[in-house]
């Protein structure tokens, strides 16, 4: 029984440790420490393990680790049938280009979001969205449709949860949740980062649940509120066909 136990608890820190690569592209073995919280011996012993069956590489010149090709490998063999990320990129680069900005798809992964499929700009001065990013559901439009369309007791439970941000007013976000369900839209400006805008509707699907939400966002410069707000419909309107093409 105590081998099994501590098996599982080696996947699970190998896990962790892949999963640093989420936010950073090359990580030095400190840096990986740091972030799970293991000793640099330990973190040693499992890239070691890694590196050999080729799920990460260290470049010997910087002595800093990258994702290997066993990852893609892996990658290739997911069904896409049905992937939002892959069926739904056609609809969102029409989005784009109609729009004129950089078009994003989120899914919710706890109390996170992570973007599953970005679409960039082509203007000059843009918002570049990284695919792949985990972001807090206590901010921004995105993170506040995928909320406002969950059960109540998942609000609650988000909302009570001890790592909710004490700056983020819980009444106020209340609040936020029901006029977004009343208007079928969230805009947020400079919300969650400086300079940037966005406005994001609910993807739903056949039976009425909320699949993603999808967001067009781009710089305060030319996304005022009213301009977020018009529009509003052309978003509500290509989530309402992306919603038939998952379900």
């Amino acid at each position: 029984m105590e081998d099994r136990k501590l098996t599982v608890r080696a996947v699970e820190r190998a896990l962790d440790i892949l999963m640093c690569f989420t936010k950073d592209s090359e990580l030095a073995l400190t840096e990986i420490s740091s972030q799970i919280g293991l000793h640099k011996s330990t973190v040693h012993r499992l890239m070691a393990t890694l590196e050999e069956k080729g799920f990460v590489v260290r470049d010997s010149r910087t002595d800093k680790y990258r994702l290997g090709m066993k990852i893609w490998e892996l990658s290739t063999h997911l069904s896409h049938s049905d992937d939002p990320a892959v069926l739904l990129l056609p609809a969102m680069e029409s989005l784009r280009d109609r729009l004129g900005e950089t078009v994003s798809l989120y899914l919710r992964d706890g109390a996170e979001r992570i973007r599953i499929q970005a679409v960039q700009s082509n203007q000059a001065v843009r918002r570049v969205a990284q695919v792949g990013a985990r972001l807090p559901l206590s901010v921004g439009a995105s993170s506040k449709v995928l909320v406002a369309y969950a059960s109540a007791a998942d609000q609650e439970e988000l909302l009570n949860a001890p790592d909710w941000p004490p700056s983020v007013d819980k009444e106020l976000y209340r609040r936020q949740l029901g006029e977004i369900v009343e208007k079928g839209y969230a805009v947020s400006i400079e919300e969650r980062e400086p300079g940037a805008a966005a406005v994001a509707v609910p993807v739903m699907d056949r039976s009425g649940r909320i699949a993603a939400a999808l967001s067009m966002s781009g710089p305060v410069s030319r996304l005022s509120e009213e301009t977020l707000t018009e529009y509003a419909p052309v978003l509500k309107e290509a989530a309402r066909e992306m919603g038939l093409m998952i379900s």
